[in-house]
């Protein structure tokens, strides 16, 4: 039996988890980030990844800092023929890659070199692209920079946001992930180097990154909205309210107007300028301490006077 390390935290990495278990593969312990608070209320949560590892009763391995720690010490001496990794959410120190007697092996969600880093299912919708994938390639103490063993394509749809986008991933990277490690086990895949000259990077996003710009066409914007959703979620000021947007439309016209004014408007509607003549309606919303509203109850229980041709977002 095959033993394995794995090294992962959210959801995305879950089932990837499960599978390895299904699979009869030998997880000897599985290393995630620290529980952490969530909600208003802050209860401490353990991730994804260890919920599945304590229901199957697997060791589990939590280093707020996996350089230098007891649990860095631990996955070595366990000396595993694979490491496997999917969003660990940490460096892995070459000590470590170098303890796996056959591979250290990443399933990574872009199509490599396109989209190296923390974000590239954000960055691939947030950019437009029609597709995106999934990689498995070998870990390096460069950042995804490793060969690609194997690689599979997916469509982004219209609808398709980052939580859908990563449901549909770690399914795809469960599957290839299966495909390849017994071709890699029997010496059967000739590693594809990656070409430096095509390399793109998804650094984490940035809190000031989650605004929009206005100044952006309307179907850059709605990238952006899908790209943030459900997390960490695109913002604009809304007659000077800061205001999430869940939900918006590109319409089929153009206007003259400044972006970022309003465009037309009733009881439920709200349409406003964006760059290069577009025109956006907006359909879902949550104002600033207020729950997530559809955009017939936010106008409904506005109290402000909308005015065509006025800027009311920024």
């Amino acid at each position: 039996m095959t033993s394995v390390i794995f090294m992962g935290t959210p959801k995305f990495s879950a089932p990837i988890l499960q599978s390895l278990i299904d699979h009869d593969y030998d997880v000897l312990a599985v290393v995630t980030q620290p529980d952490r608070p969530v909600g208003r209320k802050h209860v401490l949560t353990a991730s994804p990844v260890k919920q599945v590892a304590v229901a199957n009763g697997l060791e589990v391995l939590q280093p707020a800092k996996l350089s230098g720690s007891p649990e860095l010490d631990r996955a070595i001496a366990l000396a595993p023929d694979l490491i496997v990794t999917a969003a660990f959410g940490q460096f892995l120190p070459t000590k470590l890659l170098k303890a796996a007697k056959v591979a250290a092996v990443n399933v990574h969600a872009s199509l490599l070199p396109k989209y190296r880093g923390g974000a590239p299912v954000h960055y691939a919708i947030m950019n437009g692209d029609a597709e995106t994938g999934v990689s498995i390639m070998f870990m390096v103490k460069k950042m995804d920079a490793g060969d690609v063993l194997a690689q599979r394509a997916i469509p982004i749809t219209d609808q398709d946001d980052v939580g859908s986008m990563f449901d549909k991933l770690s399914d795809l990277g469960r599957d290839l992930l299966l495909e390849t490690l017994p071709k890699l086990l029997a010496g059967d895949i000739t590693p594809v180097e990656q070409d430096p000259e095509k390399v793109t990077f998804a650094p984490t996003i940035k809190p000031e990154e989650e605004r929009v710009d206005l100044n952006l066409s309307a179907h850059l914007i709605d990238c952006k909205v899908r790209a943030l959703r459900p997390h960490p979620t695109a913002h604009l000021y809304l007659n000077g309210v800061r205001t999430k947007l869940w939900q918006v439309r590109v319409l089929d016209q153009t206007t003259d107007l400044v972006p970022g004014c309003l465009v037309s408007h009733d009881k439920h509607h709200l349409a406003i300028a964006t760059g290069e003549h577009g025109v956006l309606a907006i359909d879902e919303l949550q104002p600033a301490g207020k729950p997530k509203l559809s955009i017939t109850d936010f106008l409904n229980g506005s109290t402000d006077t909308l005015t065509v041709g006025e800027q009311v977002a920024k």
